[in-house]
């Protein structure tokens, strides 16, 4: 029995697998998959007035063609018109272009003209049969983004074919009249099928109004799909953890400083969240060592002094355990029992502190993803606290979410999110910064070395730990393999014993057990060890503050949160801190653009807002945002005042007309509206 097509026309299976490939799943993804740039076929160049280095349309004859093996196989053709001669070179081809160039055949050829040997020629050019009389095309021609066994022309038909109905405009009319937009149906038409004399270079800069039209509705389909979240979120209920400020309270006075007034602010905001009977979803944000943990903490202990209980996870063990042994001392003077459990403990251990868990005899659990990953559960889970959020999944934490009812979740990340990136992928969410680093920080001194001066940085880190500090050695990021990052940071150690006579040298790295690497972690910070060599496993929440030098290899390879982040864990103390940023030549274009980017800039919003430059949201948002649509359409920096409207008129819009709220997001997201209120 025949499935019926979510397309208006017949499309085959084996189609319709190409086009899903691409997202493409229905006419209105075809109207709305635009193109990555337009070719000018509407005019033929003489052979004769062609330069160098020129993108150009020639129409001619084919004189010559034939298979040539130096310097390596290729189809060369000698093609002419009235003005003039052109070589034509295709260095991967098949037995039936041989067979179609035949002498006398004509065909028009469209590429870069390049000086070649023997005169000017094209190198893999477009072509296609053509007659004097065959017409030339009226407007500029569409290039698509497309996928393997899928030809321009073929998704040229099809979506000529989704074309031919009429395009409903979402918006009323006065709103697009009040906020200056193109219709959608011109501006989706035109991008489509430019008309003669449309301006090439306003297409591809982006600045025509129609892709303006297009940008503006994609970001109000996302600030309506967020607002509906956070809508649907503050409608449902949760239990109301009030501020009685008796652990609280204690717990401050324990501490050896006073909060900074941002850390003041950040936990007054969440602090009163919690007080609501509507779940918390917070993002506390700041730099490296601003004291997120601390906010994080009281937090914790305003649940658990309200009878309930709450789950710290982080993302790395050491991150983790880290978090456990600095606080759960604290806490247990306090009378606030505490649990960790972790993925690499011991089944006998795992199973008590579960068991302990459940029974509510721990009001604080600490852990990995092993707190959502097994069948324990808790008592009476209140609320839920996500360090470095973007390293997990919203799969992830939805997990540990399901083991509470509806539990408050504070979620924190030291990568600071610039503005533009919280208005748009995070406007589900409430955001506090902490925009001020604690007093007695000493500033980082970051230096750029070439790998070749590695000797003199080998005597620096000598003379640092002879004198009676300590330093840490990063080792590479080798993203393609764990095994070959473990293979770099053993062959590092084991040089650096040997250039390094009489220094205390210590490893560690992912692969370490727990307890190894605990102990590791121990000895560097008793001073047992003066230089720690070690992957980036160190890069978040170790804290040596006698450690005033880091030296981290291959620099080039890292990005700019990573550096600022493995920047962080020195300058904790009061010795003059360094980072030096060891590069190997030559660098990309990339690569120096970051380096640059860390070496000017110590605050880690503007090194935010400088990633997000050079990389776009993608990557800056992390996992979090997995299965989420990217902006295909806006850009975030450029398209500042569109968002701003578009988030205005979203909240009017759900006030307002609904239904017009629920027509533009079925159009622009439709089965992907992932945003789940997470």
């Amino acid at each position: 029995m025949k499935t019926a097509s979510p397309f208006s026309f017949p499309v085959s299976p084996a189609l319709a697998a190409k086009l899903a490939k691409l997202g493409l799943k229905r006419d209105s993804d075809l109207i709305l998959h635009l193109p990555l740039r337009w070719e000018d076929e509407t005019r033929i160049t003489p052979i004769g007035e062609l330069l160098p280095g020129q993108t150009a349309q020639v129409q001619a004859c084919v004189r010559e063609a034939k298979v040539t093996y130096r310097p390596r196989r290729m189809l060369t053709l000698i093609v002419e018109d009235d003005s003039g001669v052109l070589g034509v070179r295709f260095l991967h081809f098949y037995p039936s272009h041989l067979k179609a160039f035949q002498a006398g055949a004509r065909f028009r050829f469209n590429g870069e003209v390049r000086g070649g040997f023997l005169g000017l020629e094209m190198v893999h050019p477009r072509f296609a049969k053509a007659d004097d009389d065959t017409p030339l095309p009226a407007g500029l021609t569409p290039v698509y983004p497309t996928t393997a066994g899928l030809g321009q022309a073929s998704l040229r038909k099809l979506i000529e074919r989704a074309l031919a109905a009429p395009i409903d405009e979402t918006l009323p009319p006065e709103w697009r009249e009040e906020l200056g937009l193109a219709e959608l149906e011109s501006s989706i038409r035109l991008l489509h099928q430019p008309p003669p004399g449309c301006a090439q270079h306003a297409l591809e800069s982006r600045a025509h109004p129609a892709w303006q039209r297009l940008a503006f509705d994609e970001l109000l389909a996302q600030q309506l799909s967020l607002a509906t979240s956070r809508q649907a979120r503050e409608a449902r209920t949760t239990l109301p953890l009030p501020h009685r400020r008796r652990l609280t309270a204690a717990f401050v006075d324990t501490l050896a400083f006073e909060l900074t007034a941002a850390q003041a602010r950040a936990w007054q905001e969440i602090s009163t969240d919690l007080a609501a009977p509507h779940p918390m979803r917070r993002l506390l944000q700041g730099d490296v060592g601003s004291g997120k943990t601390v906010v994080a903490a009281l937090a914790c202990l305003q649940a658990v002094e309200n009878g309930m209980q709450a789950a710290f996870m982080a993302p790395t063990e050491i991150l983790a355990e880290q978090h456990y042994r600095k606080l759960a001392p604290t806490l247990a003077a306090l009378g606030v029992r505490s649990g960790w459990v972790s993925g690499s403990q011991r089944r006998a251990e795992r199973e008590a502190a579960w068991r302990a868990i459940a029974a509510g005899e721990a009001d604080l659990a600490f852990g990995t993803h092993a707190l959502f990953q097994e069948a324990g559960n808790f008592c009476r889970l209140g609320l839920v606290v996500v360090d470095e959020q973007h390293r997990f999944g919203v799969g992830q934490r939805l997990a540990l979410m399901g083991k509470g009812t509806e539990p408050h979740q504070l979620m924190m990340s030291a990568t600071p999110i610039p503005r533009t990136l919280a208005m748009s992928f995070f406007a589900d969410l409430d955001v506090s910064a902490i925009d001020e680093l604690p007093p007695g920080r000493t500033p980082i001194v970051t230096k750029l070395v070439s790998a070749a001066r590695r000797d003199e940085v080998l005597a620096r880190v000598r003379d640092a730990c002879v004198g009676g500090g300590q330093a840490y050695w990063v080792c590479p990021l080798i993203e393609e393999s764990e095994k070959l990052q473990l293979q770099t940071a053993e062959d590092t150690y084991g040089t650096l014993v040997e250039q390094l006579p009489g220094l205390r040298i210590g490893l560690v790295h992912g692969r370490l057990k727990a307890e190894d690497k605990q102990s590791v972690m121990a000895a560097f910070q008793s001073h047992e060890i003066d230089l720690l060599v070690a992957t980036t496993v160190i890069e978040v929440g170790v804290d040596v503050p006698n450690a005033a030098l880091m030296v981290i290899e291959h620099a080039e390879r890292m990005g700019l949160a990573q550096l600022h982040q493995l920047r962080g864990r020195v300058g904790r103390g009061a010795r003059e801190s360094v980072c030096v940023l060891l590069y190997e030549t030559p660098l990309s274009e990339l690569a120096r653009a970051r380096l640059k980017v860390i070496f000017e800039h110590s605050d880690g919003f503007e090194i935010a807002r400088q990633d997000l430059l050079l990389r776009g949201p993608g990557e800056l948002l992390g996992q979090r945002q997995s299965g989420l649509p990217m902006l295909r359409f806006a850009d975030l920096e450029r398209d500042v005042a569109l968002l701003e409207r578009a988030r205005d008129l979203a909240q009017r819009c759900l006030r307002e007309r609904p239904e017009v709220a629920a027509r533009h997001v079925e159009r622009w997201l439709g089965s992907r509206q992932a945003y789940s209120g997470s």
